[in-house]
């Protein structure tokens, strides 16, 4: 059992162990010894539902990475091929079997698409002659996987590009498959509420599933309350601004892929006694970030400039403990200290690593460069010179800077502006044309596809009344004791939470002139509950409300629906899910075109 997913109101151990079941019936089907051929983007999203123990009681002796040409040597009665439902991946997989030795002993292929299977993918292997050789051709619908208490993830790296750039609504599909294997054991959701065009979408292919399955009613009392649908592009402007919480800064700098991150290992080295600096390991600190562990449950919500003081009274508490040894006197003490030390031991290790991560995070936020480029997003925010060329930006792109950093300044700016003036986004464009390369041109177009990068059109700027009616920007934030969601952006309240707030309470009604303003319908079904499953709230008993972002959603809006989640008066518990966690700059880097 994954302990740190069973914390919250809604046990998500559930779900993790009807995937775990249904990954053991499929590698039952398959008798005797195997080997998995991997594709390498699942090995992370199944790292968090099966290790490798699972799979090695069901006789997996071998695991390889998918790569051309022949398969590498094992002594194995079945090959299961592992894999999205791509076709270039069909290419190499038929290459694979084509090379096999048929002088050696005959192995039985299997193939499992994860999530679905796909008839195009099928037919490319029958035109490359392979599509026989596969006994086992089935799907394994790992649509949603639980990464934490509060937390799901379908991980579909490409989802934003196809339902805004290229119209293609598979993600949409597997998402709304997620919420109905949801509804099946936590039992149906009785409103769904939703805003923006893909959201929409989702919501209609429930209703149609949910009335092809008219024979079977769902007898599970409801977890669930509420669904909110909300797509990513009714607020573009929240992953583009630098997150300012302590998981949303490690992610910026360093990058969270599932659930993991990779660290420069030299922080992290024994300091032993006069040896200097020789021999300091070279392979990146790798470390698991998840609510499992105390220290980081406590502290990865925070905005950054209240990790320290937290930091240094854990180092307090820690070493006092420590000291209690030299008080235990009777045999009975000192056998309570031992049965504590463990846990002490682990809370010390604990301790080590975020210290030595908010060292590495500070050096940057420390940095001229970074107070300067939060300077300029968070002026363009509150709405200050946001319609005409910034010195800031212009500088940047004399000095080169990363072109993704570049991209997301000017698309803050163009959202934060409803569109930049025409002379302005063409000077842009030409700058960065001209400095980074015409090859960009792609990325250029498809920036502006998306709307993250356009002309303004009717000469009308409605940022600053989103801003006002939806309280936006707020001066006085207090950082170190938070009253308000605005803390996590140190000013910016991030606008998707601000609609799961109001939606809350006082309700969408009060907003409507700003829900017509943004992208997208907005609307409200209900999905009747058979007698005997309608909830009667306890007095003080939270609503619990799934939030399911479209197009993905970053951890700084995660922190603050945690936040709201934990407020005394809230009402709300909060549960997300994702088609992808991600930061402005994995999702610009989503959305260019790579030169062929």
């Amino acid at each position: 059992m994954a302990a740190h997913l069973s914390y919250g109101r809604v046990n998500l151990n559930v779900l993790r162990e009807a995937v775990r079941r249904e990954l053991r019936e499929f590698l039952d089907k398959c008798a005797g010894s195997k080997a998995i051929v991997w594709d390498e983007y699942l090995t992370g999203p199944f790292g968090l539902i099966a290790q490798y123990s699972l799979l090695k009681e069901h006789e997996v002796e071998k695991m390889f990475t998918l790569k051309g040409s022949r398969l590498p040597a094992a002594d194995v009665k079945n090959i299961i091929f592992f894999v999205r439902p791509r076709l270039e991946l069909m290419d190499v997989i038929a290459e694979n079997v084509l090379s096999e030795d048929r002088r050696g002993p005959a192995r039985d292929f299997h193939i499992l698409f994860v999530p679905r299977r796909s008839l195009l993918c099928e037919q490319r292997l029958k035109d490359l002659g392979v599509l026989g050789s596969f006994i086992h051709r089935e799907e394994y619908s790992l649509d949603l996987i639980p990464f934490d208490g509060d937390l799901l993830s379908m991980e579909s790296e490409g989802a934003f590009k196809e339902c805004y750039l290229e119209g293609d609504q598979t993600s949409l599909y597997h998402a709304a498959k997620g919420l109905m294997t949801l509804q099946a054991l936590y039992g149906t959701i009785p409103q769904i509420f939703g805003k923006g065009e893909c959201a929409r979408q989702v919501a209609n292919m429930m209703i149609r599933m949910k009335r092809e399955f008219t024979g079977s009613q769902n007898s599970i009392f409801p977890v669930f309350d509420n669904l909110l649908l909300l797509d990513r592009n009714v607020d573009l402007l929240t992953p583009l601004a630098t997150q300012l919480t302590y998981e949303g800064l490690i992610d910026e700098i360093y990058g969270i892929q599932n659930s993991y991150v990779k660290l420069p290992p030299e922080k992290f080295a024994p300091k032993k006694q006069g040896e200097g600096g020789k021999d300091l390991p070279t392979e990146a600190k790798k470390l698991q970030l998840n609510s499992a562990e105390e220290l980081y449950a406590e502290i990865r919500d925070k905005n950054f400039n209240a990790v320290g003081s937290v930091l240094s009274k854990k180092a307090k508490i820690i070493s006092a403990a420590f000291e209690e040894r030299h008080n235990a006197k009777t045999v009975g003490e000192i056998k309570q200290f031992v049965s504590q030390l463990p846990h002490m031991q682990a809370a010390r290790g604990s301790l080590a690593n975020h210290t030595s991560i908010a060292e590495l995070i500070k050096d940057v936020t420390t940095s001229e460069d970074f107070f300067d480029k939060l300077t300029v997003e968070q002026e363009f925010m509150s709405g200050i010179d946001t319609d005409k060329v910034n010195n800031y930006i212009e500088d940047c792109i004399a000095q080169k800077h990363p072109l993704i950093k570049v991209l997301r300044l000017v698309c803050l700016q163009s959202v934060c502006n409803s569109g930049l003036k025409q002379k302005v986004l063409d000077y842009y464009k030409r700058e960065i044309l001209q400095t980074y390369g015409y090859e960009h041109i792609l990325t250029l177009y498809n920036l502006e596809k998306a709307g993250l990068l356009k002309p303004q059109t009717g000469g009308r700027n409605n940022y600053p009344t989103i801003r006002k009616t939806l309280r936006l920007w707020m001066d006085d934030v207090n950082e170190q004791n938070p009253t308000d969601i605005s803390y996590v952006y140190s000013g910016y309240a991030p606008l998707s939470v601000r609609l799961a707030q109001l939606l809350s309470r006082p309700g969408w009604r009060s907003i409507e002139e700003v829900l017509r303003i943004l992208p997208g319908p907005h609307f409200e079904e209900r999905q009747p509950l058979p007698t005997g499953l309608q909830k009667k709230r306890q007095p003080g008993e939270n609503r619990v409300t799934l939030i399911f972002f479209l197009g993905g959603v970053t951890f700084a809006e995660i922190a603050a629906l945690r936040f709201l989640s934990q407020l005394e008066d809230g009402g709300t518990e909060y549960v997300i899910a994702t088609t992808k966690l991600m930061n402005g700059s994995s999702w610009i880097e989503a959305l260019m075109e790579r030169p062929s």
